[in-house]
């Protein structure tokens, strides 16, 4: 029957992917006392064969209260539903006017399992929620039918909603994905500024190494060339320009004479031919000198 069915689905948030992992029912033992109430019903009705015909009414009316009464009750567990699902726990009571309890699965805290003697015997129990709000509309659920794999069945939802460190739901992270694929892509754009910071050190390290080893290998050479070959020294513009015609002549040969390379005389040779260098310097002289 459609009007004494809680209809569950209505209260899922289909758009964010709520589906439901368990619907628990009250267990049969909740009906005990509304069946014997109804029981009840039948021994009052008796009562008609000792009254007088007067009070007839009185048994009557008593039954037919009796059997309303607790096929009510009945119809109460029966509309009483506790529903787990992959974001949310809630509950849906009620007949003719309708109440729903919502605990979201982040603020349970603890839960607790009530079996009595006679739970344990029968396989039901009772769940008393600790949550992280003071004014709790979902504290205790009664007679729930196996509590142990109930209590089970919650805290794999707790653990799969990544509230302990397991996965998350899908539609949590179809919510996360645009800021995932943004921290992605900026921790790839750190990367390749530091993949390319790294090359261009790199490259400026190889190339200082370069430039050493050709320096070490061009000072070696130029150290050897140096203690062969003189040192020639640059002769001062301004002398060049302020000196008389002989006098300017006279520095460029001399600096020519200096930046040409020593030939290696014999000692026999030279002595015969005498020292080139004081032949020259006298051909070479300056007018005023080769005066005196």
């Amino acid at each position: 029957m459609s009007l004494f069915d809680p209809h569950i689905e209505r209260h899922l948030i289909a758009d964010d992917g709520e589906v439901v992992v368990d619907e628990v029912h009250k267990h049969w033992a909740s009906n005990v006392f509304a069946a014997l109430e109804m029981a009840a019903a039948v021994p009052v009705l008796l009562l008609l064969a000792w009254l007088p015909s007067q009070w007839y009414w009185v048994p009557l009316l008593g039954s037919i209260f009796l059997v309303l009464h607790g096929g009510w009750r009945i119809l109460q567990r029966r509309m009483d539903r506790f529903v787990i699902t992959n974001m949310r726990v809630f509950r849906v009571h009620g007949i003719l006017s309708q109440r729903i309890a919502t605990m979201p699965i982040a603020r349970i805290l603890d839960i607790s399992v009530h079996k009595p003697l006679i739970g344990r015997i029968f396989n039901y129990g009772h769940f008393i929620f600790e949550s992280a709000a003071q004014d709790q509309g979902l504290r205790e659920i009664r007679f729930v039918a196996s509590p142990n794999q109930r209590g089970l069945t919650i805290q794999r939802v707790i653990q799969r909603a990544g509230l302990r460190g397991g996965p998350r739901p899908a539609a949590e992270e179809r919510r996360s994905e645009p800021a995932r694929v943004s921290r992605e892509r900026a921790a790839w754009t750190r990367a390749e500024q530091a993949r390319a910071e790294q090359a261009a050190l790199d490259e400026r390290a190889r190339a200082r190494e370069e430039w050493d080893r050709e320096q070490s290998s061009r000072g070696g050479r130029g150290s050897g060339r140096d203690a062969r070959e003189p040192r020639t020294e640059p002769v001062p513009v301004q002398a060049q320009a302020t000196a008389p015609q002989g006098h300017q002549g006279w520095l460029s040969t001399h600096g020519q004479r200096r930046n040409a390379a020593p030939t290696e005389v014999s000692p026999d040779a030279s002595a015969d031919a005498g020292d080139p260098r004081d032949q020259n310097d006298t051909a070479e002289m300056p007018w005023w000198r080769a005066s005196n």
